[in-house]
C-alpha cells in the first residue's frame, strides 16, 4: 500500500500538473501544430499573459469583475434562500407538494439561458434580468438537493423531539435543517457552478458590462488573446466561489464524521463521531449507526 503524500507534496504535485498543462499549450501553439486540432489558431501562453497584464492595468477589467461578482452573488444568495425554503416546504408538506410540485417540475428542465427573452420582457432593466437568470439557474439544484436531503432524514429523530415536548419549529431547527445540511451544500456547490455558466451567457447576450460581455466583445473584434483572458478569469472566479461554498459547508457540518482517503487502502476516520456523546447515552448497533450516518 502506497503512503499518502504530505500536504506540501500534494500542493507541489498540483502546481506541477498546472505547469505541465501550460507548457504543453505553449509548445503546441508556438510550433503551430495542426493535427486535426488547429492549434495554430490559438494564442500562445505568452500572448495571453501579455494581454492579461495590459487588461489588469486598465479600469475596464475591474469594472467588469465587480459587475459579474455583484450579479452572481445577488442571484446566488436569492437562489439559496428560496431554494432551501421551497425544498423544505415541498418535502414536509403534502399540500405544498401538490400545489407547487407540478409547476416546478415543468419549469425545471428549461435551461435558464433560454429565459433570456422572458427576462427582457419581464424586467425593466438588463441588470435585473441577468440577476433573475442567475437566480433561476441556481434555484433548481438547491431545491432538488434540499428536497431529497429532507426526505432522507430518519423519522425517529423527529419522534424523539416530539417525545421531549418539541414543536414544529423545534423540529425544523434541531432536526430538519441540521440533518439536511450536507445535501443542501451539495446543491449549493452545483448551483454556484451553473450560475457562473448562465451569468456569463446572459452577459454575452444582453449585458453592457461584465466578464462575459467583454469576452464576447473581444471575440467580435478577433482579439483571441483577450478571449482567453476572459476564459481564465471566469475559471478562476468559478473556482474561488465554489471553494468558498465547500469550505463554508465543511465549517457548518464539522460535527459530521469525516474520513481521510488513503489510495490503495481503506478510508481512515479522522475524528470519531461518538467522541462527544454523553457517558450515559444509549449505544446503537454498528450497522444502524452506519446507516444513520450515511443518510445524514
Amino acid at each position: 500500500m502506497s503512503r499518502p503524500l504530505p500536504t506540501a507534496g500534494r500542493y507541489a504535485l498540483r502546481a506541477a500538473s498546472l505547469a505541465a498543462a501550460l507548457g504543453l499549450w505553449q509548445l503546441l501553439t508556438s510550433l503551430n501544430v495542426d493535427l486535426w486540432l488547429r492549434f495554430s489558431q490559438f494564442p500562445t501562453v505568452a500572448d495571453v499573459a501579455r494581454a492579461f497584464a495590459d487588461r489588469l492595468s486598465g479600469p475596464d477589467y475591474w469594472t467588469d469583475l465587480t459587475d459579474s461578482l455583484t450579479r452572481i452573488l445577488t442571484g446566488f444568495l436569492l437562489a439559496a434562500v428560496l431554494g432551501v425554503a421551497t425544498g423544505v416546504l415541498v418535502a414536509r408538506s403534502r399540500p405544498a407538494e401538490d400545489l407547487l410540485g407540478p409547476v416546478l417540475e415543468v419549469v425545471r428542465p428549461i435551461p435558464a439561458i433560454a429565459l433570456v427573452p422572458v427576462a427582457i420582457l419581464l424586467f425593466p432593466s438588463n441588470e435585473q434580468g441577468i440577476v433573475f437568470i442567475t437566480c433561476t439557474a441556481a434555484f433548481f439544484p438547491v431545491l432538488v438537493s434540499t428536497r431529497h436531503a429532507v426526505r432522507a432524514l430518519i423519522p425517529v429523530w423527529e419522534e424523539a423531539v416530539l417525545t421531549m415536548g418539541g414543536g414544529r419549529w423545534r423540529i425544523l431547527g434541531s432536526v430538519v435543517l441540521p440533518g439536511a445540511l450536507p445535501g443542501i451544500f451539495g446543491g449549493l456547490s452545483v448551483g454556484i457552478g451553473v450560475s457562473w455558466i448562465c451569468v456569463i451567457s446572459a452577459e454575452m447576450i444582453s449585458g453592457q458590462y461584465g466578464v462575459g460581455y467583454r469576452t464576447w466583445q473581444d471575440y467580435t473584434v478577433v482579439n483571441y488573446a483577450g478571449v482567453f483572458v476572459g476564459m481564465v478569469t471566469i475559471g478562476v472566479l468559478g473556482w474561488v466561489t465554489s471553494t468558498a461554498v465547500e469550505l463554508l459547508g465543511r465549517r457548518l457540518t464539522r460535527w459530521l464524521p469525516r474520513t481521510s482517503y488513503v489510495p490503495g487502502g481503506r478510508p481512515r476516520p479522522v475524528k470519531a463521531a461518538a467522541a462527544s456523546a454523553p457517558t450515559g447515552a444509549d449505544t446503537v448497533p454498528s450497522t444502524e449507526e452506519a446507516r444513520d450516518e450515511h443518510l445524514v
